[in-house]
């Protein structure tokens, strides 16, 4: 019997506003460091003396919580699978909450020296250890509660978390520039929004205890399916959906921090806009972003889920073959386009990912599958992503990265057409 057809414990509503409201906190707490890495780290927590090399290390620290996050799929994704969807999605809620919050409340390089960016890191780890929990969890929420032939649609609601996440943290840096003075924003403005997430934590919290188990675990603990490592089960029975899952949201990753953190670096840096200008041209983009999301589920729901990565994959990749031509249209208007158009398509490959990823691994062991092919996507395609198009646009110009871009959808492609077909359980 598959999950479709067992009658949801939650109600409708309930479900979707759950998977959407934890992922919308997540990653808002993630993308307010993201901005903060361009605009604040730099120059609050490494050595001023290379602004340059400020940037570049605090990229790297960005970098930190792509690898923690895979360590998060396999502690949250073990007793997710073993324990509860429930409970675990509470616990990473809180430990990206909690780390989130201490960043806001770090002393600074010229406090501290060296431990400044040790402790920056750290928090940062934790941040993605939250994540890497958090995202599968919302994901299987939502896909084994969902009724029959709604399986995409109703899988897009926790990858909706990720624009209106970001529209809630660009529009507070956004904010806060046009509201106090450069000296203020750095002396004490840019802590603000990490402290204030506290209070997103806590409605997430009491959102996420308001709801019951999935039906595909209770069938699962009733037939008594659950295993007792599920990273090893993974690993060494499910190794080929595992690779073929992480490269097939590689290049997912890859696009979107190329539009979001690269970009935001590389226009406020080389091509003369204001962090203030820039932010809100990427607000207006995201509006796109969020706008392709539903679109691709339906799309997906109605002709298949690898059909919609497949076509959403060919979309990114001759987007990168116009990636730097695009970016150097010049002028708001152009980088307004170029954006629009970067985020879009991310909308249509982003969308139906959640969705095809759970489909990939069964019960007992899909909140670890699913986390770690996601979270792995991460570690090879976001992670290095802003650090490598810096390099290679600095070294080659732009359509270098556009190269690098067209090149992670290619392997996506490739991936995509090793994906094993969509489980029903």
């Amino acid at each position: 019997m598959s999950v479709i057809d067992v009658a949801p414990l939650n109600s409708k509503s309930r479900v979707l506003f759950a998977s959407l409201i934890g992922t919308t906190i997540e990653f808002f707490d993630f993308y307010i460091y993201a901005t903060a890495a361009v605009l604040v780290f730099p120059k609050l927590f490494f050595p001023s003396a290379d602004p340059t090399s400020g940037a570049l290390q605090s990229l790297a620290t960005f970098a930190v919580a792509f690898f923690a996050r895979p360590v998060g799929s396999a502690l949250f994704g073990h007793f997710g699978d073993r324990v509860g969807r429930k409970a675990t999605l509470v616990a990473a809620l809180l430990t990206m909450g909690v780390s989130t919050v201490a960043i806001g409340l770090l002393p600074t390089y010229a406090n501290i020296g060296v431990w400044a960016p040790a402790l920056l890191a750290l928090c940062r780890f934790g941040q993605g250890l939250g994540l890497g929990g958090e995202w599968g969890g919302a994901v299987l929420l939502a896909t084994e509660n969902a009724p029959p032939g709604k399986r995409a649609w109703y899988g897009m609601f926790p990858q909706l978390g990720a624009p209106i996440g970001f529209l809630c943290s660009s529009g507070v840096f956004l904010l806060l520039t046009e509201t106090i003075t450069d000296e203020d924003f750095f002396h004490w403005g840019w802590r603000v929004p990490f402290i204030a997430s506290a209070v997103l934590v806590m409605v997430g919290l009491w959102v996420r205890l308001s709801i019951a188990e999935t039906p595909a675990f209770q069938r699962a603990l009733e037939r008594e399916e659950r295993v007792r490592v599920p990273m090893w089960t993974v690993l060494t029975k499910h190794s080929r959906a595992l690779v073929a899952g992480t490269f097939a949201a590689m290049a997912t990753f890859v696009l979107f921090y190329l539009m979001t953190v690269f970009a935001l670096s590389w226009g406020t840096t080389h091509l003369g806009f204001g962090r203030e200008q820039f932010l809100l041209l990427q607000m207006v983009a995201v509006l796109f972003f969020a706008a392709t999301i539903p679109l691709s589920a339906w799309f997906a729901d109605r002709f298949g889920r690898r059909f919609a990565m497949l076509a959403a994959s060919v979309a990114v990749l001759l987007f990168g073959v116009f990636f730097g031509p695009l970016f150097q249209l010049g002028g708001a208007w152009g980088v307004l386009l170029f954006l629009v158009l970067g985020l879009g398509v991310m909308g249509l490959t982003y969308g139906p990912c959640g969705t095809i990823l759970a489909e990939m691994f069964p019960t007992p062991v899909r909140y670890t599958g699913a986390s770690l092919a996601f979270n792995l996507a991460g570690i090879i395609g976001a992670s290095p992503a802003p650090y490598i198009a810096t390099k290679l646009a600095q070294s080659y110009g732009l359509q270098a990265v556009g190269w690098y871009l067209a090149g992670a959808a290619l392997l996506t492609l490739l991936a995509l057409l090793l994906v094993p077909r969509a489980r029903e359980d």
